[in-house]
């Protein structure tokens, strides 16, 4: 078990061949393989994405950001050159795989249209599609954040993409800044995503 558990590629193998296992328990419980069986996949996926995208974004906000400063400048190098541009890689397409299910499960719920429109389109008669909509906006402007403001500015700011040590500097400005914004919207987002699934259950 140790020789599992110390190989991380091995875990999350094993990790998703026991959810697989538990998954098609829900199918032969359920009985078919129908649009609502695929939304609880969809459901699941985004889930997993969305707890892995949001976690890294509370590491870097809560610990790296905070941290940084008061890291001796010999030892700054192995955040900057190991652990930041690792962890911005699984961040930035956590975020894009989050959003990607978020579209697909709300397409296959038959609300992604109504809800893009903040139920505009129904007269705002409908109050779920409005608040998860909401949240979806929310979580697209981040989704925005991480690919076209954070992760250029990081590239710099880690040396990846040359820039001298004034646009590095701004660079992690920038990246913090955006960082930040979506840490701020981070809380309402999961609040329209989770009060949703019950108050409108």
């Amino acid at each position: 078990m140790a020789g599992l558990l110390a190989n991380f590629r091995n875990t999350m193998i094993v990790s998703f061949l026991l959810a697989l296992v538990i998954v098609a328990g829900y199918q032969v419980h359920h009985g078919s393989m129908d649009a609502t069986f695929w939304q609880a996949v969809f459901r699941w996926l985004h889930t997993f994405f969305g707890i892995l995208w949001i976690g890294l974004l509370y590491y870097f906000n809560f610990v790296q950001i905070r941290k940084m400063p008061e890291i001796p400048a010999e030892l700054k190098p192995a955040v900057s050159k190991y652990i930041a541009p690792e962890a911005l890689f699984w961040f930035r397409y956590a975020a894009l795989a989050t959003w990607i299910m978020g579209v697909i499960l709300a397409f296959s719920r038959g609300y992604l249209v109504d809800a893009f429109t903040l139920g505009a389109l129904q007269g705002f008669a409908n109050p779920q599609v409005t608040f998860i909509g909401l949240g979806m906006w929310l979580a697209t402007i981040m989704f925005f954040n991480v690919w076209v403001f954070i992760w250029p500015a990081q590239k710099i700011a880690l040396g990846i993409v040359e820039g001298d040590a004034d646009a590095k500097a701004a660079a992690g400005k920038k990246a913090m800044l955006f960082s930040r914004t979506n840490t701020l919207l981070s809380v309402p987002m999961l609040v329209t995503m989770t009060m949703s699934q019950t108050i409108f259950a």
